[in-house]
């Protein structure tokens, strides 16, 4: 699916922060823009308090990649720019240059779906330096994101413990594409359906929803109202039943109910959308199955997340399925996940890779420099650890030493017998042209699932989760400590 083509109907390539456009600039006057180079996008905390994240974004990175280019007002728009003293802010040769590239990078990630950690790679990008440095932005925009909104729905939908979880964001979601790309993350995250109609246009993703509280408020009586809505969707009828007395409405349900079933149909269901959950979901349970209903779901909405719906299943509340908003969508307890994208290694005039690292005062700051790639140990189809190494030493070991990015002292021996090495980042792009083929939105969503099963539940838990192993393999935490050396005895020459 061309997402960008679809909706924008242009170039996006100045979808980007304005210094990646100076920079570009300044390595074209330099002389560097064509060096090769390589830089990581990654995150430093899971988001949530979570002991996970789950990846996502990676089809729009590809649409991306595969459209990027300057169009003809976009590079009249960059001529135009002046200086302070009236002079052009760009050369026209500059511009020429720009009219002229081509994406032309190798691009790695990790899967869809795909349950990450901190500090790993999910996408490596390696090409010319310009073309590099003007992906980071939008890179950066469109996984940030995805990402952060599939993993608050992994979370509530773990919450809900199987029953079905329906993302309704749309009308509070951030804008137009917020809402695209979080009914979209959602579905990845495992919600089962949408109520955004373009996403389900767009994506393949299932659309659901039932009525408001207009439609009741718009006839005379609440039975009026169930009595029209079952007459035009007589076999998707989920009445709304807290509008005036939510007693009361599951009675008026119940009594549409019998007249349905006279006219050879079944009501499915009744929403509650207000009020103390557990009480009327209960006493609601107790009419519907008193009344000849037990197999009527009864389904749940008002500004629920993973916690409430935690706490509604403790109470015992009667509710079969969750319609998930606000809090989904607008990821509202966390609303950035972070990422960032750091160049990682840059290659001499001979070819060789040399590793770049960015010195902090906080460790969790400091990059990891080189070529990386990212293995999962997997045992009996469970996941022990992950281990981020360099290219170069990929080769099978008989055992592995991996250590903490940001505590040296937490270490792990891992024996490779008997396990399964999986290299995470998958090649996307070659030399600018798609290698990957891009799965269903399905196959992405099972992926999620999938791999979600491969983790202790321990490493799931909603709070203080068991923190999951990951670690760089030795060689490579040597250099980057011998690197964080060399940089700071040289600061303090």
């Amino acid at each position: 699916m061309k997402i960008t083509k679809d909706l924008y109907q242009g170039s996006l390539a100045l979808l980007t922060d304005f210094y990646q456009i100076t920079m570009a600039y300044a390595y074209w006057k330099s002389g560097k823009a064509n060096d090769i180079a390589t830089f990581n996008l990654f995150f430093r905390k899971n988001p949530f308090q979570s002991g996970f994240t789950i990846a996502a974004g990676l089809d729009y990175v590809i649409d991306f990649c595969r459209n990027f280019h300057f169009d003809a007002s976009d590079l009249q728009y960059l001529a135009d720019m002046k200086n302070n003293d009236g002079s052009p802010t760009f050369e026209t040769a500059f511009i020429h240059y720009l009219e002229k590239m081509k994406f032309s990078c190798d691009v790695e990630a990790v899967e869809e779906g795909t349950v990450v950690f901190p500090h790993m790679p999910i996408v490596k990008v390696t090409g010319p330096l310009v073309q590099c440095q003007l992906l980071e932005t939008p890179l950066l925009n469109i996984i940030n994101f995805q990402t952060l909104i599939a993993t608050k729905a992994a979370r509530i939908c773990i919450a809900a413990k199987g029953d079905p979880v329906l993302e309704f964001g749309l009308r509070r979601a951030q804008g137009i594409d917020g809402a695209l790309a979080a009914s979209r993350a959602s579905y990845i995250g495992g919600c089962t359906s949408t109520s955004n109609v373009m996403a389900g246009k767009l994506f393949g993703i299932p659309v659901s929803g039932t009525h408001a509280h207009s439609w009741i408020m718009s006839f005379d009586s609440e039975v009026e109202a169930f009595k029209a809505y079952a007459t035009a969707f007589p076999d998707k009828c989920i009445f709304l039943v807290d509008t005036y007395d939510t007693i009361q409405g599951v009675k008026n349900a119940i009594e549409v109910g019998y007249w349905m079933r006279e006219q050879g149909n079944e009501m499915l269901g009744v929403r509650i959308d207000s009020g103390d959950l557990a009480y009327y979901s209960t006493i609601a349970r107790k009419m519907l199955d008193e009344a000849g209903f037990p197999g009527a779901k009864i389904v749940a909405s008002n500004d629920l997340d993973e916690h409430i719906i935690t706490s509604l299943k403790i109470q015992e509340a009667s509710i079969n399925v969750w319609g998930v908003g606000t809090k989904l969508v607008t990821a509202y307890d966390q609303p950035a996940l972070g990422a960032v994208y750091k160049l990682a290694a840059i290659q001499n005039e001979l070819g060789e890779w040399i590793p770049k690292i960015k010195v902090s005062q906080q460790s969790i700051k400091i990059n990891i420099p080189g070529r990386q790639e990212v293995i999962r140990f997997v045992k009996d189809g469970k996941a022990i650890a992950d281990m981020i190494c360099l290219e170069e030493d990929l080769a099978t070991k008989s055992d592995y030493l991996i250590i903490d990015p940001t505590d040296s002292t937490k270490r792990k021996k891992i024996k490779s017998s008997n396990l399964e090495l999986i290299p995470l980042l998958k090649p996307i792009f070659i030399q600018g042209e798609k290698v990957y083929k891009i799965p269903t939105i399905q196959a992405i969503r099972a992926n999620a699932q999938d791999n979600l099963q491969m983790f202790d539940k321990a490493h799931k838990r909603l709070i203080n989760p068991h923190i999951y192993p990951v670690g760089l393999e030795e060689n490579l935490f040597e250099i980057r400590t011998n690197l964080v050396l060399k940089m700071k005895n040289y600061e303090g020459a």
